[in-house]
């Protein structure tokens, strides 16, 4: 008897000194973690971090400017063009204009010719030498031109309207497809911050169940040395230990590969620790809520929107090449050579020109059909997409309230574990329980505490999504902020 108490009293001096060396390691290894430790961030200034560094986001404001220089383009399809033209032509000869030629010309020109050669003769003359002397130059065989050139078009069968519309359907398109990745990006960032969070509850947990199976390793080995247990007990223990050990180092390997992937998106010089908690707020709004709210505002939805505007200009456009053109033609000559083909030739003329295209080997039926054979597509697309919209918020809704569910319903199985760790402790202690029942019961409130944060981990990625879904990701903050 007095040696049992003997060994309880070494045993209970031994379990304070160790519990007096742990703080002091700990407070050790605090001030050096917090000496070292990175930077903390919140997650509302995480999100705003990303969304002015984000190469993603940057890409889809540059897909927006473009889409608006585009628009900007196509108003001045209604504007007049004018060409500034300059050129040289070289002719296998000058043209020479004579009398002969003049008079071949003419519609009695062989009659009148025969005339004039028998009064040259008469003469003593010769028509063909009075010919050679009445020869002028029209135009050497060099050309130099140069002038200006109108085209303005009056009307175009409704094609420019149309390509205006597609321009402004296109910006719309750009915008809110900058929207959906914001949605993207968002859902994004919630995963990787709140995974850091996560990552770092588990390697807390592991570090607590390798503590826990490191003091019944010692005390294991006390008892055997006291002969109140057997070498195995000691040996599952020890095995216990080791295996506890290679999951705490690959929890935190875990945690590692979860605050690269943080750093990553936040594009910080320096490494950013996520401030914010798992939460969990019990409050959220009926199911109903978020599916109306993700019909009336989902950027995928506006653009399909979008693209049925184009889909329409489309065959706006295609149906605009059966109607005629109208335009207004107009020409200034810059530069005359001293000839007398340019004398001849008016210095300006304007005009209008009307065309229709009565045969057309561009396909242009076939091309209407197709526009309007894309509205149609668009439209069944817009309808599928809602539904699927749909049932994707009410999956999302159940799995956030089955994340909440299991969160709590796992309370009452903690408390369960943790007082079986004690009661099983004490009971191997007086030999009434194996070291295998207490590292069972260990290892199972580890087990339920990773459930728990899994649980809240799984909350908070559901209602990311599911506000970025319905357009509400900035009450998010406010959730976060007003759990519980």
């Amino acid at each position: 008897m007095n040696v049992v108490k003997t060994y309880k009293l070494k045993l209970v001096a031994e379990q304070h000194l160790r519990q007096i060396a742990c703080g002091v390691c700990l407070l050790a290894s605090v001030t050096l973690v917090s000496a070292s430790c990175a930077e903390p961030i919140d997650f509302s200034a995480a999100w705003q971090q990303v969304q002015e560094k984000s190469n993603a986001l940057l890409a889809e404001q540059a897909g927006i400017d473009e889409a608006q220089h585009k628009r900007e383009s196509a108003k001045s399809l209604y504007l007049p063009q004018l060409d500034l033209t300059a050129g040289y032509i070289h002719l296998d000869d000058d043209i020479e204009l004579g009398a002969q030629d003049i008079l071949d010309s003419m519609p009695a020109g062989a009659l009148v010719g025969s005339v004039l050669d028998t009064l040259a003769q008469s003469m003593g003359l010769s028509l063909a030498a009075i010919g050679d002397g009445l020869t002028s130059t029209i135009s050497e065989s060099e050309v130099w031109t140069g002038s200006l050139n109108l085209l303005w078009p009056l009307y175009t069968g409704g094609r420019i309207t149309a390509a205006q519309d597609i321009a402004a359907a296109s910006v719309a398109e750009a915008k809110q497809q900058r929207n959906l990745k914001r949605n993207d990006v968002f859902e994004d960032l919630c995963k990787r911050y709140f995974g850091v969070a996560f990552a770092g509850q588990i390697v807390e947990t592991r570090k607590e169940v390798e503590k826990s199976l490191r003091i019944h390793l010692e005390h294991s080995k006390l008892m055997v040395e006291n002969g109140q247990i057997a070498e195995v007990e000691r040996l599952q223990a020890e095995a216990s230990y080791d295996r506890a050990k290679v999951d705490r180092e690959k929890s935190e390997q875990d945690l590692r590969i979860a605050e690269a992937a943080l750093d990553s998106i936040l594009q910080h010089e320096e490494s950013l620790q996520p401030a914010s908690p798992l939460f969990i707020y019990r409050n959220l709004p009926p199911v109903q809520t978020f599916i109306d709210q993700t019909l009336a505002g989902y950027p995928g939805l506006a653009i399909l929107d979008a693209k049925e505007d184009m889909a329409k200009g489309l065959t706006r456009a295609e149906k605009g090449k059966y109607y005629p053109e109208v335009a207004l033609l107009g020409h200034y000559s810059l530069y005359e050579e001293d000839s007398l083909a340019m004398e001849l030739t008016p210095d300006w003329f304007v005009g209008v020109t009307v065309s229709v295209h009565l045969l057309d080997r561009s396909g242009r039926g076939g091309k209407l059909q197709a526009a309007r054979s894309l509205t149609t597509r668009v439209e069944a697309l817009r309808n599928q997409a809602r539904e699927d919209l749909a049932l994707l918020v009410e999956k999302t809704y159940r799995e956030a309230e089955q994340a909440i569910a299991e969160h709590d319903g796992l309370a009452s199985s903690l408390r369960l574990a943790e007082k079986t760790v004690e009661l099983r402790e004490k009971a191997f202690n007086q030999g009434l329980a194996t070291s295998l029942d207490v590292i069972d019961s260990r290892l199972y409130v580890a087990g339920v505490k990773s459930q728990r944060s899994y649980a809240a981990y799984t909350y908070v990625t559901r209602l990311a999504r599911l506000l970025a879904i319905s357009g509400g990701m900035d009450e998010f903050i406010t959730y976060q902020q007003s759990d519980q």
